[in-house]
């Protein structure tokens, strides 16, 4: 399936930058980074809470 995934976002930011040229490819390459962590924040495999909270030495 992860194949299938990566084949059909490489080919949205393709398309991205060939018809919206840099800014349309980074905002497309920001939001899927951006799904990406929340997804696997939803499934339990990334805790968010652990990235950003400060630890005192």
């Amino acid at each position: 399936m992860w194949p299938i995934v990566g084949l059909s976002y490489g080919t949205v930011l393709g398309l991205a930058a060939a018809f919206g040229g840099f800014p349309a490819f980074a905002l497309v390459l920001v939001l899927g980074l951006v799904g990406f962590v929340a997804g696997r924040a939803m499934e339990g495999e990334l805790d968010l809470a652990e990235m950003f909270t400060r630890r005192s030495a």
